[in-house]
């Protein structure tokens, strides 16, 4: 069954298994999931992700949830904010800091995905996509 906003899905799964403390989690792909993936990785809330085929045309994300030395996970929370029903967009100057610089905003740019501080730092708006933190 088709999901209407494939986003906000991969934010709930991602939440749902640090939630059970699973070791990883189970996404359809796409560039835009895949792109949340590597700023994820990349910010050190996730420890790995990969692209993998299946029988499907579709590919799937298996992402590798990481947890510190006291199996606290590392992805607190997470929140969608532009949604299908009401998209959100900020200009350069209007971008967030979440949580006083302890989470990332990820916008869609003309650049491609960015985090709200590198985005600032270019100079780029975009589309307010999630926080996480």
């Amino acid at each position: 069954m088709p999901v209407s906003d494939p986003v906000a899905d991969m934010l709930t799964r991602l939440r749902n298994a640090v939630q059970a403390r699973h070791v990883s989690v189970v996404v359809p792909g796409s560039r835009t999931k895949a792109g949340i993936a590597q700023i994820l990785k990349k910010e050190g809330l996730i420890q790995d992700f990969e692209t993998m085929r299946g029988d499907t045309p579709q590919s799937v994300l298996r992402i590798h949830l990481g947890y510190d030395e006291n199996k606290e996970p590392r992805l607190r929370g997470m929140r969608r904010i532009s949604k299908p029903g009401l998209r959100v967009y900020v200009q350069k100057g209007e971008i967030p800091r979440v949580y006083g610089g302890l989470g990332v905003a990820i916008l869609s740019t003309s650049a491609g995905l960015l985090t709200g501080q590198e985005a600032r730092r270019r100079g780029l708006g975009g589309e307010l996509l999630c926080y996480v933190w």
